[in-house]
């Protein structure tokens, strides 16, 4: 991984995950049963120790664990709480030294509830969906709950015939015995916990040549004309973000649509869910948003929740360019009408740290959009767009802070820009924008 590595847990989420250790990759096997809810799993961790380690902690939130071994070992212990497992094996692991954790569990999973409403496991009206983000990973399996802990994974997800699973990466095999289906998806490209997803239901594909990138759409068959009508941009969509930002990071995009309304879309690593409600043509700017999040949140990653305007500040940033791309308000209108929209809003919000609380809050994602605009006026066009790419590229699969995206800033425009971003970062109060070259 690259990046900071965090010397505390994350201030926003101190509960969650165990910075002894790191996972490098994910075996996860769950059998699902819709008409009961009930899931049984079988989770093997392998990590590597980032310090020794007499005992140590593995995210899960209302499943029970019923067999926990530590390389094996039958004399490991374990004791579960309300969010943890607390594992102490045998023997002691050494600094660097690589083991796994192998977690059988069972339950009836459920979203958690957090400062930031419920997530996690979700029930639909007829399947299931994950809306993981921030905390929810560990409602349907064991793990290390932290966003900078990026890991491959293989996905195996038994359940009924009727249903189609849609999971985190390339699906490698798909076996049915009697009523059953088992699902099977590897995930190569270095992944956090809250970026991993399932989607279950009653579903038909189709197919779509996105620029080059394999496309799926995953939807209710008797949505499929309203499906094809409200994402068929979407190619174009990915033609605009590769020309600016570069390559698609991942092998394939999925996008899930289900039958049930949802309150907002939701990104997963090469993957993203929207509700039936999102297909009225009113939505566009919102499928922007979520395929632009494959290159910023996604691909280049966070080592701390405090910087998640570099999540959302970007990906509204590329609302603006698709809407001047084809053919609506251009960036700079967008831009200076969100400024208009934020000086009447309370001044009370540090991008560079908002807070948990405030951490989604719709002035992140507008004053941190407005950040790169200022950005692009200052250094000019040419300069802006290179950066961009810049940070993409350097950062692909990795992990970033405000702190990179400064020195990237700064190297590409070979001047200081500590003032501007001072100014839009870290103080409350709305700097005036710069009037358009």
């Amino acid at each position: 991984m690259t990046g900071a590595r965090l010397p505390a847990p994350d201030a926003y989420a101190p509960q969650s995950g165990d910075l002894s250790y790191d996972v490098e990759s994910y075996d996860i096997e769950i059998t699902y049963k819709p008409s009961t809810n009930r899931l049984s799993g079988r989770a093997v961790l392998n990590a590597v120790a980032r310090r020794p380690i007499r005992s140590f902690t593995v995210d899960l939130v209302g499943l029970r664990a019923s067999r926990v071994r530590v390389d094996g070992d039958r004399r490991t212990a374990y004791r579960q709480g309300p969010r943890m497992i607390r594992v102490t094996p045998s023997s002691a692991i050494a600094l660097d030294e690589r083991f796994s954790v192998e977690i059988t569990y069972a339950g009836s999973p459920a979203p958690r509830r957090s400062r930031w409403g419920t997530i996690g496991w979700e029930e639909l009206e007829d399947g299931v969906l994950v809306a993981a983000q921030p905390t929810g990973a560990p409602t349907w399996f064991p793990c290390n709950d932290r966003p900078d802990d990026k890991a491959t994974y293989r996905i195996a997800v038994t359940t009924d015939v009727a249903y189609r699973v849609v999971a985190t990466g390339e699906r490698v095999a798909l076996g049915r015995v009697g009523g059953a289906a088992t699902w099977v998806f590897e995930q190569a490209a270095p992944t956090p916990t809250y970026l991993v997803a399932v989607q279950i239901g009653r579903y038909v594909e189709t197919p779509v040549d996105l620029d080059g990138v394999t496309g799926m759409l995953h939807h209710p068959r008797d949505l499929t004309a309203a499906v094809g009508t409200a994402f068929a941009d979407l190619p174009n969509m990915m033609r605009v973000f590769q020309g600016v930002f570069g390559p698609y990071p991942f092998s394939r995009y999925d996008v899930v649509v289900t039958a049930d309304p949802l309150e907002i879309p939701l990104e997963a690593q090469g993957m993203a869910t929207f509700g039936s409600n999102h297909l009225d043509g009113s939505e566009e700017r919102l499928i922007a948003h979520e395929l632009a999040h494959q290159w910023f949140g996604n691909s280049v990653g966070l080592a701390h929740w405090r910087d998640i305007w570099l999540n959302e500040g970007f990906a509204c940033y590329a609302e603006w360019i698709w809407s001047e791309a084809s053919g609506g308000p251009s960036v700079a209108a967008c831009a200076a009408a969100h400024h208009a929209m934020l000086r009447v809003l309370p001044q009370d919000l540090l991008l560079s740290d908002p807070g948990p609380d405030l951490m989604f809050d719709d002035r992140v994602y507008k004053r941190g959009a407005l950040t790169l605009h200022a950005l692009r006026l200052r250094i000019g066009e040419a300069a802006f767009f290179e950066v961009l790419r810049r940070w993409c590229a350097e950062r692909r699969h990795g992990l970033a802070t405000t702190e990179d995206f400064v020195v990237c800033a700064e190297s590409v425009a070979d001047a200081p820009l500590a003032d501007l971003f001072m100014s839009w970062l870290s103080q409350t109060s709305l700097p005036v924008l710069a009037a358009s070259h």
